[in-house]
């Protein structure tokens, strides 16, 4: 498995391997939740991120993304997870892009136990998603303390101010 960095000719092959994933793995987004994504990830979210490829044979079996020491997006091919890919490009980018954070969706339990086995730990927990949608994100580190699971003062029907 070789490891580069993304061209612009291979986001229509990334963005077939986001769907794929996506549908495969958060199973709580609706149909419209993956239609509106879908253009802000060609549009504005590779073009935010150090992107890279993870390539079996010259074919894309994954992609990750990084910027400011946290893994924006991670995503591999259906036919391709449980063979190392994730894993792989996990540990580029906290040796050779100093990624040490990372966002999940909590409601992605496969994705939550993944980075959990690759050494982060939950550090905070936000009520939605970076849209303001009502899918709650884990905020995960890697060399932190984790903290005690507890739901915010928002989910718990309280004022948090």
């Amino acid at each position: 498995m070789k490891i580069d960095a993304a061209l612009k000719c291979d986001h229509p092959t990334l963005i077939g391997i986001w769907e794929a994933s996506v549908r495969a793995t958060h199973h709580f987004l609706q149909e419209a939740d993956i239609g509106a994504l879908r253009p802000m990830i060609l549009e504005h979210y590779f073009d935010a991120v150090r992107l890279y490829c993870a390539r079996q044979n010259g074919v894309i079996a994954g992609f990750i993304g990084v910027a400011d020491g946290n893994i924006e997006m991670l995503f591999v091919a259906p036919e391709a997870m449980g063979q190392g890919v994730g894993r792989r490009l996990v540990a580029h980018a906290i040796a050779e892009l100093g990624a040490s954070r990372v966002d999940v969706n909590e409601q992605n339990e496969g994705a939550c136990g993944f980075y959990r086995r690759m050494g982060f730990v939950v550090v905070g927990r936000s009520p939605l998603d970076g849209e303001g949608r009502p899918y709650p994100l884990l905020h995960m580190a890697l060399g932190e303390e984790e903290l005690p699971a507890q739901p915010l003062a928002a989910d718990r029907g309280e004022d948090p101010s």
